[in-house]
């Protein structure tokens, strides 16, 4: 019998430490399955800061390096200046990126360093308890906005793909997310070009990846889908943010 689907030999064959019905594991194959199709497994390295991705070198069979809280597009950057040959990506979170790492990753836009960034927008910090992030929507109920966001006393929340696209030095910028299956397959296309775009040397790439946070939004894994489905995605509308590849 002719075998059709099987695990990415990019994946590492382990458990992963996510929640139950948390999606970092299916961004997780998805990009396995790149590095697998692009032939770029032996030349890649990852970087993962702090988050619930911390532990993203126990599942890549790729080179990987750690990266103190926001900073990965910076220690991405080093190595990808150092090492111009490998294909460098990051792997972070809404807290982590769009937060204490904003800095590093609007200036590594701007400069147009030649890196993907795979970004996972869950609306919330997860690792550390559930507090509201730069991401959570305006009456999102979380750990420190337990009456909900209220965008006149705590802002509104930062639409990263938006702001991204509008910078000199981005090439590739858009926003996906994987509650069904047409949407984890175009999630796949825009990671595969995401990769694609730094392997012709066009310049910044990102994903933003539409996630789940079932545990600190205190929901099943169903009922995380569909919150996604009926509150995310109005708020943050899926597509390509820029293109200049050409493709």
């Amino acid at each position: 019998m002719e075998q059709v689907f099987k695990k990415p030999e990019a994946l590492c064959d382990v458990n992963l430490h996510y929640c139950p019905g948390c999606t970092h594991g299916i961004v997780h194959r998805l990009v396995a399955e790149v590095l697998d199709e692009l032939e770029i497994e032996g030349k890649a390295i990852g970087v993962a800061p702090v988050g619930c991705s911390v532990f993203a070198y126990d599942y890549w069979k790729c080179d990987m390096q750690q990266a103190a809280h926001g900073r990965a597009p910076a220690v991405a950057t080093g190595i990808k200046r150092v090492l111009p040959d490998k294909v460098v990506f990051t792997y972070q979170g809404d807290g982590d990126l769009a937060s204490i790492g904003t800095a590093e990753t609007v200036h590594a836009a701007m400069r147009g360093e030649n890196i993907t960034i795979i970004f996972i927008n869950n609306a919330i910090y997860g690792m550390t308890g559930g507090q509201m992030a730069p991401t959570t929507l305006p009456g999102q109920v979380t750990q420190t906005s337990p009456y909900g966001r209220d965008p006149k006393t705590q802002g509104y929340p930062i639409r990263m793909s938006e702001m991204l696209s509008k910078t000199d030095g981005a090439a590739y910028i858009e926003r996906v997310s994987v509650d069904c299956v047409k949407n984890v397959v175009a999630a796949k296309k825009a990671i595969k070009k995401a990769f694609q775009t730094q392997l012709d040397g066009k310049g910044f790439s990102m994903v933003e990846v539409l996630s789940t946070c079932p545990t600190n939004w205190g929901k099943s894994p169903v009922e995380a889908l569909e919150w996604l489905r009926e509150n995310m995605i109005p708020y943050y509308p899926l597509g390509v943010y820029t293109d200049k590849t050409g493709e």
